[in-house]
This record gives C-alpha cells, sequence and structure tokens, in this order.
C-alpha cells in the first residue's frame, strides 16, 4: 500500500525538518515547499495529497493566497500554520475553509494526531455511517452532505461538528461537551470558535440550518422537529 502524502509548507527549514520528522515516524511520505509558489508548484504535481500544512507568513505568495487558490480547486485538507494569535487570521481561515487552525509554537505530536483525525475521518469506508433526518444526508465515509438532494461543501470542522450533531440529535449539548469531543481534549480555544463554526454552518445549510438550535447559557441542539 502506498504511503499517504503530506505536504508541509513552510519558509523555515528547521521547522519544515521538525514536522517532516515526526510524520514519517507514522509512515506519511512528506513533500515539502519553502514559499508558497513552490508549493503550488508541488500541489499541482501531486493530486493524491492526503493533507496540506500551511504556514502562513510566507516569500513570494502567503498562506492565504495559496489555500485560496487550492480551494478554487480542490477540498484536500489544510491545517494552517500561524505564528499569530489574533482573532481576525483565525476567522481568515474559516472563510476559506481550512480544516485546522494552529498557533505556533505548538506541540508536533499534537500536530500529527490531528493529521491522523483529519485523514481516519476522509478516507474510512463503512457504508452503515449514513445519517438522514429531515431532508439531510451526511455521509459519514464518503464525507459528504446533501440537503433536499443538493450537496453542500464543509470543511473538516464544520462536517464533524454536524455529524455530532446528527448522532445526538434531539440532546441538548453543552460548549464544553462540544469542544471535548469535536475539538478533543487538547484544544486550547474557547467557546467562541464553537459558535463560529455553528453560524458558518447554518449558513451553508440554508433553511435547514433552524434545525440547529441554540440552548441560551447552554450550548445547542439539533432539533429534528422543528421545520
Amino acid at each position: 500500500m502506498d504511503k499517504l502524502k503530506i505536504l508541509v509548507v513552510d519558509d523555515e527549514a528547521r521547522m519544515r525538518k521538525l514536522v517532516k520528522d515526526f510524520l514519517v515516524r507514522q509512515d506519511y511520505e512528506v513533500l515539502e515547499a519553502g514559499d508558497g509558489e513552490e508549493a503550488l508548484k508541488v500541489f499541482y504535481e501531486n493530486k493524491d495529497i492526503a493533507v496540506i500544512i500551511l504556514d502562513i507568513m510566507m516569500p513570494k505568495m502567503n498562506g492565504w493566497e495559496v489555500c485560496k487558490e487550492i480551494r478554487e480547486s480542490s477540498k484536500v485538507p489544510i491545517i494552517m500554520l500561524t505564528a499569530k494569535g489574533d482573532e481576525s487570521d483565525e476567522l481568515m481561515g474559516f472563510n476559506l475553509e481550512v480544516d485546522e487552525y494552529i498557533t505556533k509554537p505548538f506541540s508536533p505530536k499534537i500536530l500529527v494526531a490531528r493529521v491522523g483525525a483529519i485523514i481516519r475521518r476522509t478516507t474510512q469506508k463503512d457504508s452503515e455511517d449514513i445519517y438522514e433526518m429531515s431532508g439531510i444526508k451526511l455521509d459519514k465515509s464518503a464525507h459528504s452532505l446533501e440537503i433536499d438532494g443538493e450537496p453542500v461543501y464543509l470543511s473538516f470542522k464544520e462536517f464533524e461538528l454536524l455529524l455530532y450533531f446528527m448522532e445526538n440529535a434531539g440532546i441538548a449539548l453543552s460548549r464544553d461537551k462540544i469542544l471535548d469531543n469535536v475539538w478533543n481534549y487538547d484544544y486550547y480555544g474557547d467557546a467562541r470558535t464553537i459558535d463560529t463554526h455553528v453560524k458558518k454552518l447554518r449558513n451553508k445549510m440554508g433553511k435547514k440550518g433552524e434545525l440547529i438550535k441554540t440552548i441560551w447559557g447552554m450550548g445547542y441542539k439539533f432539533d429534528v422537529k422543528k421545520q
């Protein structure tokens, strides 16, 4: 079986080597790029890349420009790396359909774990993992969503969030519980991240977004009875 390819894009050679060493230990094949233009060249030459780890601040083309061009033709999962902790950067990532957003410095072990989680979610093949409710069809194995027969594209985290809601339909879920189950125990952000994702998820779902009901002071509930 061929190794899964991970593209690591960072203008710091030391950082690329650090990330590469940890990924290689998990038996991934690692491709590298030192700037935005090189990243696109490698991407177009390798259509079977499983995940892209992409730094923001780079010469020639920054990470946002690279991400935007890739999103014009591909849904490949993208993990953004940045030295900034600016909320506006994180919101920019959400708008460009970034799947994960990690601020430097970070734990390489956590980064590799997130790569693994994305790959498991996007490559698993369980034919029974299909959820259909109120005109919404979510295929867990194919990582796809249809609403009233029309395809809807979600980022990795938006997909996980909707999946968690549908798996727990009718149950009131606290923000802490959502963080633990969708973002996992190693997430260091706050509940505003959930609210941002829910807002974007509702918008993408159109009228069906009303099924995600806010429980004031607590969290959310996927209310399949609501039409």
